[in-house]
């Protein structure tokens, strides 16, 4: 693909250069940050070569172009923009700035749990390898080897306190290591554990606050939003004792007011307060899930898709850390594997119905992206655009819900969904099958019978040289119209042996008996060489056109053309692009039959040229198959 061309197109769409705040990109996808979303063109900007999918999350605007295409568009990008590279944090920093209270909150906290997703999975692969062993094979239960690795897996999970602690330090700018030490105090062993509490015969007390009231020496084993609150208020104090103390006693005093003041409060307020606050959370979640015949996992599973369009579903993992470290079981997972699976089965009835090829391309990869349990590209790309297929995987999440509330299923840690779920669902293989069968099944069922593939138009042709009313003009689909009118010729009669080759791709040629060229679709004029003598147009489609005009004409350095359209211009078929001098050019010497071609014609099976003779402008001339 033309990386540059690609990127101008970007640009034009987003509003120029006085509507970018930052831009950077990550693996996948181009990353901006935006003064204006209105500006944005996302529907032209979907019709971009190059882009799988457009969407607004986290205060960002992101296009999908995949790995190894986004960094090259990038470059160009950051070029045509004039502005310099920016880091993912940068832009992050950016959208955070202009975001509403609610939705910094769920980013704070999908910023805290995300790095911490690793170690999570990484105990909970243990734990269900292990599980599934020891029903395979039950004597290893007996094993010291078992008994060492049994140790590791229990180890995130153990001392998950003190991984938010240091991921929530890092986030809100704390000293990591204090954080740490806060994480420490929460499960301190002179701390009665948490999980013994309920076998317990009586709880260990203490006096606080000069005798207001008394806490339980409990620890803080199995809660997350105490120690993110925490280590927030640890930063908080750190920054400003930073500030306010002399830098000579600093390293001294700043760190023991901070970890004395917040492991006090930790202990005797925020604990308490915020533990109390969280459970109240979580019973809430197991009721919903544990309501009667699976009614309300299945309005979870219904409504997970739309939390992932508003951004703010990174708050499951708090969620779903929290189920485990309590229950040791994360009965949510199954739920969101539902949904995402759904996403995936709806996509995929598309890639199968659709005969446009671009769409197919799209729809395909995405769908199996989401099995896998990546869902953006297949919402943003493929199911938000076409409506029914998102309320056909709403239906199909509700479904697979509906099968997780019944079956009691569970995971044994969070960060996976889909297919690679089956490594932390090793205890409810065929319950999790049953669920996947039926998320996608419904799902891909629905999405076949609302999916409605566009239907071709019939064109009106026009025999004019006057620009056609395109108004009232429906062009058909996978057609380019003639672009002048005169007299049409094979490819291989032009006199001139890279056109005759077809070395450019495919397509006709046309000798001209009138100085006008008009769009051959609907679409973005892609190309517009400085001499005049070329224009390039891509349709919605995908379809890539080159009009050049005259053959060597290039030598002309723009005399005697005139352009009535620039690069990025959205035009219609009929539209004026060029016109030309056709006697002066013919007095220069110069052969005016004008090749058409299709540049990409290696996306297509068939290019077909449909006129041999007089044309007309306006005409069918080419199609593309």
């Amino acid at each position: 693909m033309d990386y540059q061309k690609s990127a101008r197109q970007v640009y034009d769409l987003i509003g120029g250069s006085s509507n970018i705040v930052s831009a950077a990109h990550c693996a996948t996808r181009l990353r901006l940050v935006v003064g204006d979303e209105s500006k944005c063109d996302k529907k032209a900007i979907e019709n971009v070569d190059g882009v799988k999918g457009v969407f607004i999350a986290s205060g960002q605007l992101q296009i999908i172009f995949g790995t190894g295409t986004v960094n090259k568009v990038y470059d160009e990008f950051i070029k045509i923009a004039g502005i310099t590279a920016a880091s993912k944090e940068d832009v992050k920093q950016a959208a955070n700035a202009k975001q509403n209270v609610f939705k910094r909150l769920i980013k704070t906290l999908g910023d805290v749990f995300v790095p911490i997703i690793p170690a999570i999975v990484a105990s909970g692969l243990l734990m269900g390898l292990l599980e599934g062993l020891s029903q395979v094979f039950p004597d290893m239960a007996q094993s010291g080897t078992y008994t060492i690795i049994h140790l590791f897996s229990n180890a995130a999970f153990t001392f998950l306190p003190v991984l938010i602690a240091v991921s929530a330090a890092k986030v809100f700018g704390g000293n990591m290591f204090l954080g740490a030490v806060i994480g420490m105090i929460m499960i301190h062993p002179d701390l009665m554990n948490a999980w013994s509490v309920a076998g317990a015969d009586s709880v260990p007390t203490a006096s606080v606050w000069f005798g207001l009231y008394d806490i339980n020496l409990v620890g803080y084993q199995g809660h997350v939003i105490p120690v993110v609150i925490a280590v927030w208020f640890m930063s908080a104090l750190e920054k400003r004792l930073h500030k306010v103390v002399p830098e000579i006693i600093d390293l001294f005093v700043t760190p023991l007011v901070t970890v004395l003041v917040t492991g006090y409060l930790t202990l005797t307020v925020f604990g308490p307060v915020f533990s109390w606050i969280e459970n109240g959370v979580l019973d809430a979640v197991q009721f919903l899930i544990t309501l009667p015949f699976g009614i309300g996992a299945a309005l979870a599973g219904a409504a997970y898709p739309f939390t992932v369009v508003a951004g703010v579903h990174h708050m499951y993992n708090a969620l779903e850390a929290g189920l485990l470290s309590t229950n040791g079981l994360n009965t949510w997972m199954p739920i969101a594997t539902a949904a995402n699976v759904a996403q995936g089965g709806a996509a995929l009835a598309i890639a199968l119905k659709t005969r446009n090829k671009k769409l197919k391309s799209m729809a395909l990869p995405s769908s199996l992206s989401a099995f896998l349990g990546i869902t953006e590209p297949v919402i943003f790309g493929v199911n938000l655009r076409y409506t029914k297929a998102f309320a056909a995987a709403v239906i199909g999440g509700a479904a697979g819900g509906l099968v997780a509330g019944i079956t009691g299923i569970g995971a044994s840690a969070y960060g996976i969904t889909g297919l690679f779920g089956y490594l932390i669902t090793t205890n409810y293989v065929l319950q999790y099958t049953l669920l996947l069968a039926v998320s996608v099944g419904v799902s891909f069922a629905v999405s076949w019978v609302l999916f409605k593939d566009e239907k071709e138009e019939t064109a009106k042709v026009h025999t004019s040289e006057e620009p056609a009313k395109t108004s009232d003009f429906l062009p058909e689909k996978n057609t380019a119209y003639a672009p002048l009118s005169g007299r049409a010729i094979p490819m291989g009669e032009v006199k001139d042996e890279t056109f005759a080759a077809e070395v450019l791709g495919k397509g006709a040629a046309i000798v001209p008996d009138a100085g006008r060229v008009t769009s051959p679709c609907d679409g973005t004029v892609t190309t517009l060489f400085d001499t005049k003598h070329a224009v390039g147009v891509t349709s919605p489609d995908g379809m890539e056109l080159l009009i050049h005009v005259g053959i060597n004409t290039v030598n002309l350095n723009g005399q005697y053309y005139t352009a009535h359209v620039s690069e990025g211009d959205t035009v219609k078929t009929g539209d004026l692009l060029l016109t030309f001098d056709m006697e002066k050019i013919r007095q220069a010497g110069y052969d005016l039959t004008t090749p058409v071609i299709v540049t990409n014609t290696d996306d297509y099976q068939e290019v077909t040229a449909l006129k041999n003779g007089p044309v007309q402008a306006m005409e069918p001339f080419i199609r593309v198959n």
